[in-house]
């Protein structure tokens, strides 16, 4: 039956008080401290003071949990505020030569003075006006020399820095953003070099150049204690050896070698490989004989090697030249998802299952929606993406106006993305959803209301009982990990007892359908993947795809467990509307099986 209007907007309100998100539902180093190398802060020297102080420690006193680095499109913000920043550091340069210039002047003028004065100081100050004005200088224009000096040109600085410190990213954004590098690194299989010099797929040959997106070796190098510090060694490793690689090319950096060999023989230890670990160490050994640990690193993984080689002759090794680590040397260790192969090879568009046979079973057609009258004169162009489970894309179902008026209302109200904690029910960020999200009402713009509509138009469903529309920005290897989109509990009995079902406080059933809105076409990376089937679904602005997640039973469709691939090169802006059960069961009957 169709709700009343006050009604479904009352239901839609407790909705996005709740911000259901339903997320996948099932979800031992060896500390060394003698030998690992510690974390010390760069020293920083005098002339650094004054021009760099007051920008460090605004770059980490910033409101805590901001998360900016999960949403490209607040990040843009920060481009202005930087070059907001950048022209109040040229003002105060300016006013520091300004007063420079006039300081110089005056001792220019004086150092004559004095040359004349101390010739002949008799002969000078027999002259009462060179009396005079020796007076007047001393009491008079020293002081004004003295306040010159003492005059401070950065308060103008401080002050404009002041005003956009709230702003700044803070030091789990910078890590973040480390860790989303290395993401990306792992499901693209890029190498550290790749990145260092900017060379990405689905950028042209002079991107890198263009927009200056070069890494250096302080760069690598604080990539690799992002990842040393999370114990990362795997990471570690790769990005302590490109900082060598460039440092060994020539490239200057504050970062020490030393210190470099130092993190990158210890990762290498931890990775397993006591030959190169040996190896490195002596190296660091020949470059500071008398660092603090480099001696007895060496000394015990020589003892360790020594044993190794007795224990197991036949892999007795003569110590070769060192060689340099690639992506490859190590084995990634491996994490808590089973499919993590199958997904990441599907974002690199691998393994896609599309084969002659099933393509000749995708068609296109005119959706006219069982001849609605809003739609029958201009109807939605469908393409079939998948046929089974059965996967559309409509074409022209957003136009731009209406893509920019929902960017416009989301911006400011993009919040982290949680999913709801299996355990406890409390929804959570979690470091496998990385976006930032938004939800709007359909009454609060007529843009909103008329999407609404048509979803509803086009799939035949209501959308009365519908979760607001939610709009998602993913930032830097912005992504959502292998989930499912309805709740599981109703019917999966190998769940665990205390797992809560997400929607049952809702009284609206299950997420029976995703209606998803690209908003934004994605350089590279992006993909919308299916690691069941094997499909993968590449975002196209202005078009939107739509398939079943429960059978027509209410049973849940288990192969639409699907993932947002990490966006490689763009930004990425989706919108969705989850469609429940209640309210579908003369639209969407059920069939005479539990699969049909």
């Amino acid at each position: 039956m169709q709700r009343g209007f006050k009604e479904s907007h009352l239901l839609q309100t407790r909705m996005k008080n709740h911000h259901i998100e339903c997320g996948d539902s099932d979800s031992v180093s060896v500390a060394m401290f003698s030998i690992a190398p510690e974390n010390q802060q760069e020293p920083v020297s005098k002339m650094q003071i004054l021009a760099v102080t007051v920008w460090a420690t605004c770059c980490i006193c910033c409101i805590a949990g901001a998360e900016i680095f999960t949403s490209i499109g607040q990040m843009t913000d920060l481009i202005f505020i930087e070059r907001e920043v950048v022209q109040s550091l040229k003002e105060y340069i300016q006013a520091e030569e300004s007063k420079l210039a006039a300081v110089k002047r005056w001792a220019n003028k004086l150092e004559v003075l004095t040359h004349a004065s101390t010739s002949d100081p008799e002969g000078f100050l027999a002259h009462p006006v060179n009396a005079y004005k020796l007076m007047k200088r001393l009491n008079t224009e020293w002081s004004e020399l003295e306040s010159l000096v003492l005059n401070d040109p950065s308060h103008g600085f401080i002050s404009n820095i002041s005003v956009h410190r709230q702003y700044f990213p803070n030091e789990e954004d910078e890590k973040g953003a480390a860790k989303a590098l290395m993401r990306l690194q792992d499901t693209y299989n890029l190498d550290s070099e790749s990145f260092s010099k900017g060379k990405l797929p689905g950028q042209g040959q002079n991107s890198g150049v263009r927009y200056n997106a070069f890494l250096t070796v302080d760069d690598c190098f604080d990539m690799g204690k992002t990842a040393y510090n999370e114990q990362d060694y795997y990471h570690a490793v790769l990005w302590m050896q490109q900082a060598l690689r460039q440092m060994d090319a020539g490239e200057e950096a504050k970062a020490s070698k030393a210190d470099i060999l130092d993190y990158l023989s210890y990762s290498v230890y931890q990775m397993g490989d006591l030959q190169r670990a040996t190896e490195l160490t002596r190296r660091l050994v020949s470059i500071d004989p008398g660092h603090q640990r480099a001696g007895g690193n060496l000394r015990y993984f020589e003892r360790l090697l020594a044993k190794e080689i007795r224990e197991v002759a036949h892999n007795k090794q003569d110590p070769a030249k060192e060689k340099p680590i690639q992506l490859g040397t190590y084995e990634r260790p491996r994490d808590y998802l089973p499919e993590r192969e199958i997904y990441e090879a599907l974002c690199r568009g691998e393994g896609v299952k599309m084969t002659p046979k099933r393509r000749s079973r995708l068609f296109c057609r005119y959706q006219d929606g069982n001849r609605n009258p809003r739609i029958l004169f201009k109807p939605m162009k469908e393409e079939d993406e998948w046929d089974n489970p059965h996967i559309v894309r409509y074409l022209e179902a957003l136009s731009n106006e209406e893509i920019e008026k929902i960017k416009e209302l989301a911006k400011p109200r993009l919040a982290r993305a949680t999913v709801r904690d299996p355990k406890t029910g409390v929804l959570t960020t979690a470091h496998y959803r990385v976006s930032k999200s938004a939800w709007l009402e359909g009454d609060e713009d007529p843009v909103i209301e008329r999407v609404n509509q048509r979803i509803e138009d086009v799939t035949g469903l209501t959308v009365d009982t519908a979760e607001l529309l939610q709009v998602a920005n993913y930032g830097v290897g912005g992504q959502y990990e292998p989930h499912f989109d309805f709740s599981r509990r109703p019917f999966d009995n190998n769940l665990k007892k205390d797992e809560p079902d997400a929607f049952k406080s809702l009284g609206t059933g299950n997420r029976v359908a995703t209606y998803l809105n690209y908003m934004s076409d994605v350089e590279a990376g992006g993909a919308t993947v299916f690691p069941d089937f094997g499909a993968a679904i590449w975002p196209r602005k202005g078009t939107a795809v739509f398939w079943y997640n429960l059978f027509r039973s209410g049973e849940g469709d288990y192969r639409t467990r699907h993932a947002a691939c990490p966006v490689l090169v763009g930004s990425k802006w989706v919108s969705n509307k989850w469609i429940h059960e209640r309210g579908q069961e003369f639209r969407r009957p059920c069939g005479l099986t539990e699969v049909d």
